[in-house]
């Protein structure tokens, strides 16, 4: 399904750590002929950054944590996330990455810059962009608003077997929910199912069957 060339269309994809958001959200834009956007990339991006210069952990003073974050140039190029002029998708998901993400995506003005380079991202394209608080602070006016859950041992289930993490699956599980608890809490950008929302339970779904659902529901909004 490709949509037509009328005003360029937002799908928002919402959920909790591990979900699976990211494989949805690249298959649903590969199958609708969509640009896809991964918000969680561009804080990943940024707390790699940061890592890079405090390679024992971020600064207590957030400011610099700020300055970072305002300096960081984002493009996307083939699906790929260049910061800088730098491809570093191999680094976004590492375990030091993992273990700092969360504390610097809640810092309010760090939330701010990648909400505005998100809408950058997303201008004049048709675009399913996912992520925290995607539906509800990013693009609360998206067409179509999705938001996917699934308990924390699916989810830790799920991360484990990709493959990319040195940690046991309970340590997965408790920093999922750790995770969880700082998505919840976050005094902006906190973790909400928009009231307009379709809720999707993908703990007994299969990719390909959750990926019917959304694109059942983008085409409805395009008949």
């Amino acid at each position: 399904m490709v949509l037509e060339e009328e005003e360029d269309m937002i799908v928002a994809i919402d959920g909790p750590a591990g979900v699976g958001k990211s494989s949805i959200a690249r298959m649903v834009a590969n199958r609708a002929g969509m640009k896809y956007i991964n918000s969680g990339n561009l804080y990943r991006a940024i707390t790699y950054v940061v890592l890079s210069r405090y390679p024992e952990g971020p600064p207590e003073d957030p400011g610099s944590i700020i300055e970072i974050a305002r300096s960081c140039i984002f493009r996307l190029t083939d699906g790929r996330l260049l910061v800088n002029g730098e491809n570093i998708d191999d680094k976004l998901h590492t375990d030091q990455v993992d273990a700092w993400v969360a504390q610097i995506s809640a810092i309010i003005p760090v939330r701010r810059v990648v909400n505005d380079q998100l809408r950058e991202l997303a201008h004049r394209n048709d675009s399913v962009v996912e992520g925290r608080d995607i539906t509800t602070v990013v693009f609360p006016d998206a067409e179509v608003k999705i938001f996917l859950d699934a308990s924390v041992e699916t989810r830790a289930k799920r991360r484990y077997h990709q493959g990319t993490s040195s940690l046991t699956f309970q340590e997965i599980a408790d920093r999922i929910r750790a995770r969880d608890q700082i998505d919840r809490s976050k005094k902006e950008g906190s973790m909400k199912i928009a009231s307009d929302a379709l809720y999707l339970d993908t703990s007994d779904l299969t990719i390909d069957q959750v990926c019917e659902k959304v694109l059942d529901k983008i085409h409805k909004m395009v008949q």
